[in-house]
């Protein structure tokens, strides 16, 4: 039988290791946030627009998130690869999408005084055109953000609502200093975070990913939106 004292060793030591699982998880957070800055601000600047270059501050990244992922014994079904609940995440996203694609639709229509095109010069209908590229750009990105950053969120505050503040917070900062990507995708992060609480599928955010990009790029004059460029391409 334990002594009081016992007791309160042991929900010492179980608050300890939670703290500790709490600091770590800010530690990767801010370790994923940093590189992507890195690559988006420092290396473009140094090295100019040769893509090459980017390939070692996400390689980095990614082995992080991977290796943090196996330490931790999460399987790729936990982050979100699953299709159990795709149906789910596709019906949760449903309603949020509608009203964003009708508010851009109009945005482009009276705010920018255009018309609706996929065409003639639309920043992503060339880069982003392609089904499979868009979705897997999507997939990409939705990973970090919500298999990775959102999980890590969740050990640092809960889930709850500070995690999807959060989560879309980093998301539009990783847009910045573009104006109109920033705005589009903290609503866009919000909107993915709080379906992933729900129903974590990466499949279904990719999706979701590659058809709200192109109807931003389809609504949105290129001139407002910059090609899409963000961190220090967005000055070249």
């Amino acid at each position: 039988m334990r002594t009081p004292g016992a007791l309160e060793a042991g929900t010492t030591s179980i608050g300890g290791h939670d703290d500790e699982r709490r600091v770590l998880a800010g530690w990767e957070i801010a370790s994923i946030i940093s590189s992507t800055l890195i690559a988006e601000w420092a290396v473009l600047a140094l090295v100019g627009f040769n893509r090459v270059f980017l390939a070692l501050p996400v390689g980095l990244a990614l082995l992080l998130m991977l290796y943090s992922h196996r330490t931790r014994g999460e399987t790729f079904r936990d982050v979100g690869f699953r299709l159990d609940n795709f149906g789910r995440a596709l019906k949760l996203l449903l309603a949020p999408m509608v009203a964003a694609i009708v508010l851009l639709a109009l945005a482009g229509k009276f705010w920018f005084d255009g018309d609706w095109r996929v065409s003639g010069g639309r920043a992503g209908w060339e880069a982003f055109g392609f089904p499979v590229w868009g979705f897997l750009w999507g997939l990409l990105q939705q990973y970090a953000l919500q298999g990775f950053i959102h999980r890590r969120a969740q050990l640092v505050w809960g889930r709850d609502w500070r995690s999807l503040i959060f989560v879309a917070l980093v998301f539009a900062l990783l847009h910045f200093p573009n104006p109109w990507l920033t705005i589009a995708t903290f609503l866009g992060g919000l909107m993915w975070a709080a379906v992933y609480q729900r129903a974590p599928n990466l499949w279904a955010l990719a999706l979701s990913h590659a058809l709200m990009t192109w109807v931003l790029v389809s609504t949105i004059p290129p001139a407002a939106l910059r090609g899409l460029r963000v961190g220090y391409k967005f000055f070249g």
